[in-house]
């Protein structure tokens, strides 16, 4: 039996694997450390558990003196609750950009709680912290502008949608963001073929929390594991994905990849996950069932930056809804017009989000989910006007979920 599966670190992958051949997941589990993420050590690599993002052989390097000053705008994304830790680059003063299963839910499903996420930028070196703007009131979703709410790692893949940018509660950035340029993917694999493609991100193996380097990264579609036929079958949008063999780890979702351009290195792609084959055996359960299992790692996948640099300046540009009356205000007109079945309660949360996002399809706007003044400005309007002219709204008999 053949599956394809995208995964988003090396314990996801591994958690998977065993899954699928019937092993319980507890054999696979990392040793944990009591301490927040300062004291963390590296994975304890069980016989099981192997390096699934290192493609032949390992070419990770610290980073070179000519990218430091590029390497001072990433930083770690981590949350001790949940013990999850990712890598996420400043795109403003107060935006940073990530993948959105990073601030999904962690692998034994706890809720997200937006509060308990501390992005550390230049980790190894100052490590300036900040928080996801709002969430110390309940309210970090309002902050958040993602591809996807519920990431499908099955095929379809719909890994092109694994895109996360928030707001920090302080300019955490100083200077400014890294900068973009963006290419095609037949841009990119040619830049690639020149050696210009190159990867900066933090790793759980790697020298203690430090930025690993990996230069001259391959760009390809086909790969020794899989054709592009194969890889185009089982994504959604496969033209807008960049499948690279930079030599990663646990740690590095969320973390930029570059190109060296006329003007110097510029963000093209944010690295998610890892595109994985795996074939177990016709009837084999348990660990004889893992032993024989083949897993054929093809390619790190990587979201090209056209599919969401337009979305840096909507939410810095926001005005975001500030109190729990205007919030009040805004369910109670999607509630009117249908697009929300649920009490006006002034928070905003998971329904919220759905419900704005629905109406911005109907309406021919962006998604976003963002609870803005210019919503709120539009929904009075509309509903004005429609207290003038008589006219009902329209109504829906069932109220969007997150997709």
């Amino acid at each position: 039996m053949t599956a394809a599966s995208f995964r988003t670190g090396w314990l996801g992958q591994v958690l998977a694997i065993l899954s699928a051949a019937g092993v319980s997941m507890a054999t696979a589990l990392p040793a944990r450390s009591a301490g927040p993420l300062r004291d963390m050590r590296r994975p304890s690599h069980q016989s099981l558990v192997r390096p699934v993002a290192v493609f032949g052989s390992d070419d990770r390097t610290n980073v070179p003196r000519e990218f430091e000053q590029v390497a001072r705008k990433i930083g770690l994304l981590f949350n001790n609750r949940t013990r999850t830790v990712c890598t996420a680059f400043c795109v403003a003063e107060n935006i940073v950009a990530t993948a959105s299963h990073c601030l999904g839910r962690s692998s034994g499903k706890v809720p997200t709680r937006y509060s308990d996420f501390v992005f550390a930028r230049d980790f190894d070196r100052i490590r300036d912290f900040s928080r996801i703007e709002g969430a110390s009131r309940g309210a970090g979703g309002q902050h958040i502008l993602a591809g996807s709410y519920g990431l499908k790692t099955r095929p379809p893949i719909d890994a092109i949608n694994d895109w996360a940018l928030f707001r920090l509660d302080r300019k955490g950035c100083p200077g400014g963001g890294l900068p973009f340029a963006v290419m095609s993917s037949g841009d990119l694999m040619g830049e690639a073929a020149k050696g210009r493609i190159f990867q900066i991100s933090y790793h759980r193996d790697w020298a203690q929390w430090r930025p690993a380097f990996a230069k001259a990264c391959p760009v390809g579609r086909d790969f020794k594991a899989a054709s592009w036929k194969t890889i185009s079958s089982e994504f959604v949008n496969p033209e807008s994905m960049v499948l690279h063999t930079c030599d990663t780890g646990g740690g590095s979702s969320g973390s930029p990849v570059f190109a060296m351009t006329a003007n110097g290195p510029a963000v093209v792609a944010i690295n998610v996950g890892t595109y994985v084959q795996s074939d177990l055996p016709s009837g084999k359960r348990g660990r004889e069932a893992t032993a024989k299992m083949k897993i054929e790692t093809v390619a790190n996948t990587a979201v090209n930056a056209e599919i969401f640099i337009a979305h840096i300046e909507r939410l810095a540009s926001a005005a975001i809804l500030p109190s729990t009356q205007s919030i009040k205000e805004l369910q109670d007109l999607l509630i009117a017009r249908g697009f929300l079945a649920d009490v006006a309660d002034g928070s905003y949360g998971p329904k919220l989000k759905a419900a704005i996002m629905a109406y911005e399809r109907a309406n021919g706007l962006p998604p976003s989910g963002l609870a803005t003044k210019e919503l709120l400005l539009r929904l009075t309007a509309q509903a004005a006007h429609a207290a003038r002219s008589g006219a009902l709204a329209p109504t829906r008999s069932h109220p969007s979920g997150l997709r």
